[in-house]
């Protein structure tokens, strides 16, 4: 398909055509299918899912229940995985480092990560590494901004119990050779936990061929509506695991002195689910499919070449970038102009970008920055907004310096 026949399966263009949306990593904009089936959900389907004997409720499972199976499948998650439901990438990200590693951590084990992680995967693990007692390790960045495999292969010793890294960088959007590292990690017995997040809207995840023991992402990034989350992690792990919300729906039998967990996926499934938020996840699914990502993949990849083209002739902008391996995020500084005022003249314009540390500040401390400005582009995307993005960049500089 043309992107120009893409942007008509996407209200927002239609209703919003003085905007030019370059944010598409803080949260993607939403085919009609999806906004269609939150209205659909709520008028036809409405009903606590698996909560009444009645046909609305058993509906609902159903929905819930298909939407899983659905997304095991379009992550090529096999049988000695299971999917579980959460509010956000964050929410699953938590889950493991509560419910595994509490449990499993203690001093003189080592949790080792990325300095490129979102603090979703970054602070949660600080916290668990100072109750245990256990030390928490970074691997880092080679000379293309890219990470370092060598510093993690250094770094990966009979200590290290957890490893948890990006699969893409929402900042640097360099790309990971997850099954590599992953067998890297098994060959110490390493736990292994992959934030998917920035990954499952621009390329296919094989969870089976990664082998990790955990994956996570979220709908909201991914054409869904916002509320709804996953992990995806291997069974036998999660049967050992402790429950990390406690409630309804989660428990098998309660006294007044005890309780008996269900089985798993519901173990993990605490509280009413955003069966809304979910079912738009299963049309987004069904959107991503009808595009292919072969197609995804080529679009975003001429977009992104031309980005690179255009900006790199204002020689007033600094880029951060390795070309071999940036797809769709690309993060800039402008000397002496702050973030924030390259932000808000460009929204003047009607121009939207993301400004500040993008929840990564340990990364970029490490580039020596305070923040920066971030372009991130989707398929749905064309190159006139691209050349929009760039008058506007000559109109900051004309703003700010007047000339």
């Amino acid at each position: 398909m043309r992107p120009e026949e893409i942007r008509k399966d996407f209200p927002f263009f239609e209703k919003n055509k003085n905007i030019t949306y370059l944010d598409s990593a803080a949260t993607s904009q939403k085919p009609s299918i999806v906004i269609d089936s939150l209205k659909e959900y709520y008028e036809t389907f409405n009903a606590n899912a698996g909560r009444g004997s009645y046909g609305l409720s058993a509906k609902s499972k159903e929905i819930l229940e298909n939407t899983r199976e659905k997304l095991k499948d379009f992550t090529k998650a096999g049988h000695d995985y299971e999917l579980i439901f959460t509010k956000s990438a964050t929410e699953a990200l938590n889950l493991v480092s509560y419910s595994y590693g509490l449990n499993n951590l203690k001093k003189g084990d080592q949790v080792l990560i990325s300095i490129a992680d979102h603090h979703a995967n970054l602070v949660n693990w600080q916290y668990i590494c100072e109750k245990t007692g256990s030390e928490l390790k970074y691997f880092y960045l080679d000379e293309n901004l890219n990470l370092d495999l060598e510093d993690y292969r250094r770094k990966l010793n009979s200590k290290t119990k957890i490893v948890a890294f990006t699969g893409a960088s929402n900042v640097l959007s360099f790309e990971v050779e997850i099954a590599k590292m992953v067998e890297m990690a098994k060959e110490y017995g390493a736990v292994t936990v992959v934030d998917a997040t920035q990954l499952i809207s621009h390329r296919q995840i094989d969870v089976d061929a990664y082998k990790c023991d955990f994956l996570a992402f979220s709908g909201h990034k991914a054409l869904a509506s916002q509320g709804v989350g996953c992990l995806i992690g291997k069974k036998d792990l999660l049967n050992k695991m402790d429950p990390f919300l406690l409630g309804g729906d989660m428990i098998e039998y309660v006294t007044e002195e005890s309780v008996s967990y269900a089985e798993i996926p519901s173990k993990f499934e605490a509280g009413t689910l955003d069966i809304g938020a979910i079912y738009s996840l299963n049309k987004a699914v069904d959107y991503i499919n009808h595009i292919g990502y072969e197609s995804i993949e080529k679009i975003e990849r001429n977009l992104f070449s031309y980005l690179l083209e255009e900006i790199e002739k204002l020689d007033f902008v600094k880029i951060y970038y390795d070309p071999s391996h940036s797809h769709t995020n690309l993060i800039f500084t402008i000397e002496n102009i702050h973030p924030h005022d390259i932000s808000q003249i460009l929204d003047y314009y009607g121009i939207c970008i993301r400004t500040g540390h993008h929840c990564a500040q340990p990364l970029h401390r490490y580039l020596g920055l305070n923040s920066s400005s971030r372009v991130s582009i989707a398929f749905y995307n064309t190159k006139e907004e691209i050349n929009r993005l760039i008058w506007g960049l000559k109109k900051v500089k004309e703003v700010i310096y007047g000339a």
